[in-house]
């Protein structure tokens, strides 16, 4: 979901990288980082796939209210073990698109490293999907699976569900803020992300769904053909990025203080 420091950043890396103005060019290794924001967010779609398929298919076990306990304990590790890899110390970690707005507007994220960023979340979304159904092939692709695409519970309508999903990621702007201002809470962060979305998921996936980021429901929503409510699971998110991440340089009685950037990239 989110970032992880470089291991002992500090004692290696001896000043912030400076912030970027509008007109300046991207960071050396952009191109690497966002290859490893691709393959790192494919291997989590492959990985929640999966899930779903053995959890909630007829041939594995069915479903049910412990399901989405199972599932988001499952991802809460992975999204732990994704962020604490090597891969996810070079890009930071984001795995959603909400994730990098949020750091964007907390002003830890050059701006124009966004759509970059953005387009390999999405499109590792989207081939992390596909090689699940390359790998437990037609029972991805039918009910009740179908692609683990996100669905909204009985009596929810899109409203509720935006605000639902736009909650998650303001909450979690704040808790990122909070976390990066303090050396110790970066190294907390991913530890906290994992139980988060574990949580998230137990909680509100049998109610809104439980998505929280755009790259989970994008490629199950674009290879399952359900992409009616797919703005609502993109919009809200991303809504609330914006805005947790306004409240946190707003509120300057918090105290919050972010001096370093969140990505460090180490030497090649």
């Amino acid at each position: 979901m989110t970032l992880t420091p470089a291991r002992d950043a500090a004692a290696r890396v001896p000043d912030p990288v400076p912030s970027r103005s509008p007109s300046s060019s991207p960071s050396p290794g952009l191109l690497r980082r966002a290859v490893c924001e691709f393959g790192l967010t494919a291997l989590l779609l492959l990985a929640v796939v999966s899930g779903v398929r053995w959890l909630f298919a007829p041939d594995g076990d069915g479903g049910g209210g412990v399901a989405f306990a199972l599932l988001g304990a499952g991802v809460g590790v992975l999204l732990g073990a994704l962020m604490l890899s090597a891969p996810g110390r070079w890009s930071g970690g984001h795995l959603n698109p909400a994730v990098t707005v949020a750091l964007w507007r907390l002003g830890v994220f050059p701006g124009r490293e966004v759509v970059p960023y953005v387009v390999a979340q999405l499109g590792g979304s989207v081939a992390g999907t596909w090689a699940a159904g390359l790998v437990w092939g037609p029972v991805v692709a039918g009910p009740p699976v179908s692609y683990a695409v996100v669905r909204p519970g009985p009596g929810w309508g899109e409203g509720a569900v935006v605000a639902a999903e736009a909650g998650v990621p303001a909450g979690s702007a704040l808790l990122l803020a909070g976390l990066l201002a303090r050396p110790v809470g970066r190294r907390l962060l991913p530890y906290a992300v994992g139980l988060v979305t574990a949580l998230v998921i137990a909680v509100l996936g049998p109610l809104s769904g439980g998505s929280a980021n755009p790259a989970r429901q994008f490629g199950p929503a674009l290879l399952s053909g359900e992409v009616g409510r797919l703005w609502v699971y993109v919009a809200g998110p991303v809504l609330g990025a914006v805005a947790g991440a306004g409240l946190c340089r707003g509120a300057g009685a918090l105290g919050v203080r972010i001096t370093r950037p969140p990505v460090r990239p180490r030497q090649p």
